[in-house]
């Protein structure tokens, strides 16, 4: 009898583990995309170069990461969007993150 309960538990704590995996590897995807608006909003604000600013939102931001500047009423918009993968059945998830700050004024 216990063979038969351990046959049903072991797949379904292991399929549990595998949702939280999928879930723990969403949330850093996400904080990954927090921090590459964040840092490219900064650098834009500095007034540095915009492919410089990209260059810095790609490089902190999940693979395969898009990345949109624009200009917002005196200050600098960044929004990072990536697709976080999907486990078997369930689909990926569309993940985003901006950051707007004002421009800096030359010192």
């Amino acid at each position: 009898m216990v063979t038969a309960e351990l046959a049903v538990a072991i797949p379904s704590v292991v399929l549990l583990l595998g949702f939280c995996l999928v879930a723990v590897n969403a949330a850093v995807d996400q904080i990954r995309c927090v921090d590459a608006a964040r840092v490219a909003a900064r650098a834009a604000a500095r007034g540095d170069d915009p492919a410089r600013v990209r260059d810095l939102a790609v490089e902190t931001a999940p693979t395969g990461a898009r990345v949109q500047v624009s200009g917002v009423g005196g200050g600098v918009r960044v929004v990072v969007s990536a697709r976080t993968g999907g486990w078997g059945l369930l689909p990926g998830w569309e993940l985003s993150a901006s950051a707007v700050t004002p421009v800096e004024s030359p010192s």
